[in-house]
């Protein structure tokens, strides 16, 4: 009886674990860190694979304690969301006191694992998390720049691993950084749309005039433009030691096309279908466009 409670507890902890700090969206703000150190990074030794773990792992701490951090202050809103209500606070099954003490170990250990790659990389990773959870988070429930401020701690983890791999915060990390700056915007507004009677609910302003209509739709074709120009800016020989061949270049611009055309669509149809489907290619192109990036630095 002893070991059947026991093998039922340790699925329930686990699950409760990967609700909490939100695993899916950790990962792929992991992914999109390693991708910005593989194109960091100038030649490859054993000490690479050291760093390179400590940074997922601290990485994985940092964004899961401000995920942590977010449910506990969104808990009684979190109730009021189809999409969030069975999240492990709303539901009971983890109480605000054991995930605090949770989100305040996944920091220390987070800031220590990043001060042992470096110190530039533990400080970005505290101002992306303190952001995120004491200017994003409370914001969201007071004004549409919310997602603008949240723009800033959601483009750091690209940069992060430029600079955890050089040491150095330059043209080359900022580039980065401007890059998934302005993919955040069509991205989160698309999200705003679909789910904008659920986000109502808590009272939560995610798109830009408040509103599913034609300049909230402008407004996502705009920035989807500008993020298709910053993401081409390093094949022109202007960001230092991040290079982007024309080849590469014209990939880059098919995949921001192909982003763009859902964007248009959105601004045609102005409903929630056109929107889910602008989200699902937002987050696909952010992660090719990433590998494009990576495959050309090493096939070329």
């Amino acid at each position: 009886m002893d070991t059947a409670n026991h093998t039922v507890s340790k699925p329930t902890l686990f699950s409760s674990f990967v609700a909490i700090t939100k695993a899916r969206l950790a990962i792929s703000v992991v992914f999109s860190t390693v991708a910005g150190y593989l194109l960091g990074v100038n030649s490859w030794s054993s000490q690479n694979w050291l760093t390179l773990l400590f940074l997922i792992v601290g990485g994985y701490c940092m964004v899961g304690a401000s995920n942590v951090f977010n449910q506990i202050i969104e808990k009684d809103l979190d109730a009021l969301m189809d999409r969030t209500k069975n999240r492990p606070l709303p539901l009971g099954t983890v109480s605000k006191q054991n995930a605090f003490i949770l989100g305040i170990i996944l920091t220390l250990l987070g800031l220590s694992i990043l001060y042992y790659v470096n110190a530039k990389t533990a400080m970005f990773g505290a101002i992306s998390i303190f952001m995120y959870v004491s200017l994003y988070t409370p914001l969201k429930t007071i004004t549409p720049l919310s997602v603008f401020v949240g723009a800033f701690p959601g483009a750091i983890p690209y940069m992060l691993g430029w600079v955890a791999a050089t040491g150095n915060f330059g043209i080359e990390a900022g580039t980065l950084f401007i890059i998934q700056f302005f993919w955040q915007f069509p991205h989160f507004w698309a999200i705003g749309w679909f789910l904008y009677d659920d986000y109502k609910k808590a009272g939560f302003f995610m798109l830009p005039t408040g509103k599913r209509d034609k300049k909230t739709a402008l407004q996502t074709i705009l920035y989807t433009i500008w993020m298709i120009i910053a993401s081409i800016i390093p094949a022109f020989g202007y960001t230092g030691k991040l290079f982007l061949t024309k080849i590469s270049a014209g990939i880059v611009v098919m995949l921001g096309l192909w982003m763009l055309f859902y964007a248009v669509k959105l601004y045609k149809e102005m409903d929630a279908k056109a929107a889910r489907k602008l989200m699902i290619v937002s987050v696909s192109y952010i992660s090719l466009l990433q590998i494009v990036f990576i495959l050309d630095k090493f096939l070329r």
